[in-house]
């Protein structure tokens, strides 16, 4: 009698495996997402990240209003003589010194994931892996093309006018973008071996602060002193303002555009395998 019980509670409960591989066999299996699309997919994460936090947006809308009317109303009459003809000199560098500055800012996301733990889940995920940080860098490229439009736009407003037009003023923003996707792989880098974002930001205040400010953002290095000069002539920033500068105005520097592709082609060359390096190795 209890045989019995406890066969028929067996043959009632248990699920015969073919059923179980019907039941979990219903549809068509998702293809997996390429390299392109998932890149995108992980970009678009980084865009949404703005949209439930508007806040992150003031380090590339306000910040890029206050440095342009601050050193062009402050230093453009005591150095050019007029803001205006000030302005023409300084708004290229402006630009370039906002982005930069931002490109941080990467490193900072990808620390906070990995505080929070979503970076385990990534790695576990049947896609690309690169795409997880080349996303982030697209998602951050948005945030250096919205500075570069406000400078832009302000710098028309108080009178700026590219020599080069049009084509000039794309041509040097996309070069700018250029070299600041190539500099967020070393903040991602250090992203993943930062031990908070506190020590992330002063890091990147030591190193981005003489970068931008020791070059020839504000001032000719003509009349600095030799041996800031020297510096000022080798710094990265230098090469890309003056390259920037010659295609807003007409007079494309081939030398500084050169320079800055290939600094940026060193740079992901150098910090995207090391990144991709941490980020296999991060536990």
């Amino acid at each position: 009698m209890d045989t019995s019980i406890k066969k028929t509670e067996f043959t009632s409960v248990g699920t015969p495996p073919n059923s179980i591989k019907s039941i979990l066999s219903t549809g068509t299996r998702p293809t997996q997402a390429n390299a392109f699309s998932a890149s995108v997919t992980f970009g678009w994460r980084a865009l949404l990240k703005i949209k439930h936090v508007p806040e992150q947006l003031f380090d590339a809308t306000a910040f890029p209003i206050m440095f342009t009317l601050m050193f062009t109303y402050l230093l453009g009459g005591a150095i050019a003589g007029s803001t205006g003809e000030y302005l023409q000199f300084l708004l290229p560098g402006i630009m370039a010194q906002t982005v930069v500055m931002i490109t941080v800012y990467t490193g900072v996301a990808v620390n906070n994931d990995i505080r929070k733990g979503v970076f385990d889940r990534f790695r576990s995920l049947p896609i690309w892996q690169p795409s997880v940080l080349v996303g982030a860098l697209l998602g951050d490229a948005a945030r250096y093309t919205l500075a570069s439009g406000i400078v832009i736009s302000l710098g028309m407003i108080l009178g700026f006018r590219p020599e080069g037009g049009a084509p000039g003023v794309l041509m040097a923003v996309l070069l700018l973008l250029v070299f600041s996707f190539s500099l967020s792989w070393i903040w991602t880098a250090i992203g993943f071996i930062a031990r908070s974002q506190e020590s992330l930001f002063f890091l990147s205040f030591v190193v981005l602060f003489p970068l931008t400010f020791a070059s020839n953002i504000f001032v000719d290095p003509q009349t600095m002193p030799s041996w800031l000069e020297a510096f000022v002539e080798v710094n990265p920033v230098t090469f890309l303002v003056m390259a920037m500068r010659g295609l807003m105005h007409g007079a494309p520097e081939v030398e500084g555009i050169g320079i800055t592709l290939a600094i940026s082609a060193g740079l992901v060359a150098v910090f995207g395998p090391l990144t991709m390096y941490l980020f296999r190795r991060k536990k």
